[in-house]
């Protein structure tokens, strides 16, 4: 067993691990297939009352449907598929309207890969077995620390919102979302109005780069301090705050309550006041899991158990519905909302590419036969939703019809 303090000897091979192409020959590599996505389109746009903002965020979701029962529920029809993407637009006045939208050149059929199937018996069982932690046996969390990391993509593209959530830059003025961080399913959550985006930033210009740590797994004591062998504080760091403009929510999830359906829907686009100057990670519609590399996603976010600190994780993919991605990936409150992302041969462009495929949606209790269990769960990127959220981006559907 190696001792806690050789760890910062093996973390330039983590970065190597986390940052270097994997060199293969072309047949064998995991590739983006660009496939050509449905036309989602804003028709009319209506006032509706002003919201209340009285509800503090809620940093975790319930849901009453464990991964069985969205792999039964009934596919929603194009009219209710319409009725679920139309959204609302909170403005940073307060105000708030309702869009109604048209769907175009949709076809359900290709929706019938082994990733939309029914489990097997053997899959559902393993299913019950959930262990009922947030971190599931040794914490395999990573805190970024330094400006060498922080401020380079990929990490750089995460960011922290003024609600205690976390989000990705996917535009030079969006950021992407939990619908949860502002709506609890009834309305916007205090905050929601006056909502604001934090970037990590050297505290002065011209600061030198912090010493060489990168990526540093520790572990936390049970008071919830850190472990005698954790990363020092980077001082040199602190947050830069721009305020959204606007506030894109899907009515899906704008149901009363974060329901069976709510669940499938849990994101939102922020569009902030100003261009933020960094990197974007481009959205991607979400492979079936056994296509990704290793079966693994990669996210970033601020866990609200490592104040100041941004962490980066990966995971095996679990079990998967149309909609939602369940997996183990270690995770507290805060992280809600990361940008869930892979990392694959982009043959278009002839690189390797990372894209957003999900939206972290948090740590889910469900109740089944009297019993708890816990699921980490991401919302996937469908083609659907990739249309309407590219849509809400580029503010046009022509240069959104392949993901």
């Amino acid at each position: 067993m190696r001792s806690r303090a050789a760890l910062p000897r093996f973390t330039p091979l983590l970065c190597l691990l986390l940052v270097a192409p994997v060199f293969s020959s072309s047949s064998s590599r995991p590739q983006w297939v660009l496939q050509r996505v449905p036309v989602v389109l804003a028709q009319q746009t209506e006032a509706r009352s002003v919201p209340h903002f009285l509800s503090p965020a809620r940093l975790d979701v319930n849901s009453p449907c464990d991964p069985e029962c969205h792999k039964a529920a009934p596919r929603p029809s194009y009219w209710d598929l319409r009725r679920l993407l139309a959204y609302e637009t909170l403005h940073s006045d307060g105000q708030l309207t309702e869009t109604a939208i048209g769907i175009y050149g949709y076809d359900p059929s290709p929706d019938t890969s082994a990733a939309y199937s029914a489990a097997s018996p053997e899959k559902a069982e393993r299913s019950r077995a959930r262990r009922k932690r947030q971190i599931f046996g040794h914490d395999g969390r990573f805190s970024i620390a330094g400006q060498d990391f922080l401020l380079k993509y990929p990490f750089s593209v995460a960011v922290k919102l003024s609600t205690g959530c976390s989000g990705t830059l996917v535009g030079d003025r969006h950021v992407l979302t939990a619908a949860h961080c502002v709506h609890d399913g009834k309305n916007y959550v205090k905050g929601a109005q006056r909502l604001r985006v934090g970037f990590l930033k050297p505290k002065q210009r011209g600061t030198r780069p912090s010493s060489f740590y990168g990526l540093t797994n520790y572990t936390n004591r049970v008071d919830g301090g850190p472990g005698p062998f954790g990363p020092p504080t980077d001082d040199e760091m602190k947050f830069q705050w721009i305020r959204a403009k606007r506030t894109h929510v899907p009515k899906g999830w704008i149901k009363g309550n974060a329901n069976d359906i709510g669940m499938d829907y849990d994101y939102a686009l922020l569009e902030l006041k100003k261009s933020h100057k960094r990197r974007h990670m481009r959205l991607g519609v979400s492979p079936p899991a056994q296509r990704l590399p290793g079966r693994r996603v990669h996210f970033s976010g601020f866990d609200n158990d490592r104040p100041g600190k941004l962490v980066y994780r990966f995971c095996r993919a679990g079990e998967e519905t149309s909609d939602l991605l369940y997996q183990h990936c270690d995770a507290q409150p805060g992280a809600s909302g990361s940008g869930i992302y892979a990392r694959m041969w982009d043959g278009q462009r002839q690189r390797w590419e990372r894209k957003v495929i999900g939206v972290f949606s948090g740590h889910q209790w469900v109740e089944r036969q009297g019993a708890s269990q816990e699921f980490n769960v991401a919302v996937r990127i469908t083609p659907l939703k990739y249309a309407q959220i590219c849509y809400w981006i580029k503010g046009n559907f022509v240069d959104c019809r392949e993901g």
